[in-house]
């Protein structure tokens, strides 16, 4: 909603600023259609061109975030904290019933509780993996947590390619709203035996150009690829937390520590008191029992 209210704000100051001034919208509006076939056409065939399908198509659906916003919830960093207390308490209690909860995670009944984790292949794997790790009794879980920091710094770096592709295209706009003006200028000058008020409309219908150049790269795609990357960040918590809570157990801390440094490494905002969880812990601990 609120990706919908920033934009409505951006045209309501920019065009009803520029009619209160005097301006009359009605040779934006009658430029516009041939202007942004232009500059909008030129910059989804540049887009097409830098970039492969698979980034194509993951630079659309991440479109969706300016507007969705973050992934992962404060429910959602509660029930991660809560199904690593159940998988590490299961492993510290009975190290080969955990085996199956690992090796079959889309059977599995304790990652069955927390659906919208368990579709999440990602976490899955970094949740699962660790776990083995875990299980051949690592001497240096130093080594373990560099290679899942080396895997986090890969997953993130791919999903920021959106960002990077929308804010290259974002670049090039200004540019590319230069050239659809000089074209306007290039079409007036061959009427130049127009009298003055046409030359004038057709002189401000090709200025439409630069404004639309400007305005699409600094108003719309500068903002959304700002944005996306911003999403994009703060649900990489979700996953580094992960990695804090099992390297916290690789360590051979008692499970309650582990989940403390996962409540303690959750971004503010997303995180649950400590008496929040704690009563949900106690209710796992109840349903266990």
């Amino acid at each position: 909603m609120i990706g919908f209210v920033g934009i409505a704000i951006i045209f309501i100051m920019v065009f009803g600023g520029y009619t209160l001034h005097g301006g009359k919208l009605g040779i934006v509006l009658e430029a516009l259609p041939w202007e942004m076939i232009m500059i909008g056409g030129a910059a989804a065939g540049a887009f097409v061109l830098s970039n492969d399908m698979a980034s194509v198509k993951q630079t659309l659906r991440d479109i969706g975030k300016v507007f969705k916003g973050t992934k992962w919830k404060p429910q959602d960093y509660r029930d991660l904290l809560c199904l690593l207390f159940e998988l590490i308490r299961l492993a510290k209690s009975n190290p080969v019933a955990v085996e199956e909860h690992i090796e079959n995670p889309d059977g599995s009944s304790i990652f069955g509780k927390y659906p919208k984790i368990q579709k999440d292949h990602d976490a899955v794997d970094l949740i699962t993996d660790t776990m083995r790790a875990a299980s051949m009794n690592y001497d240096d879980p130093h080594q373990v947590e560099e290679v899942l920091e080396k895997q986090l710094e890969a997953n993130l770096h791919h999903a920021l390619h959106s960002s990077h592709a929308l804010q290259s295209i974002a670049d090039g706009m200004p540019a590319l709203g230069i050239v659809a003006a000089v074209l306007g200028v290039i079409k007036t000058m061959g009427s130049i035996d127009q009298p003055p008020e046409i030359l004038g409309g057709m002189i401000g219908s090709a200025l439409v150009g630069t404004f639309m150049g400007v305005f699409m790269a600094y108003g719309l795609v500068g903002p959304f690829a700002a944005k996306v990357k911003s999403v994009v960040e703060e649900d990489a918590h979700f996953h580094k937390l992960i990695r804090e809570v099992l390297v916290a157990n690789l360590h051979r801390h008692p499970p309650n520590i582990c989940i403390e440094v996962g409540r303690q490494n959750t971004p503010h905002h997303m995180r649950p008191s400590f008496s929040a969880l704690e009563e949900s812990l106690k209710a796992l601990k109840a349903e266990a029992a």
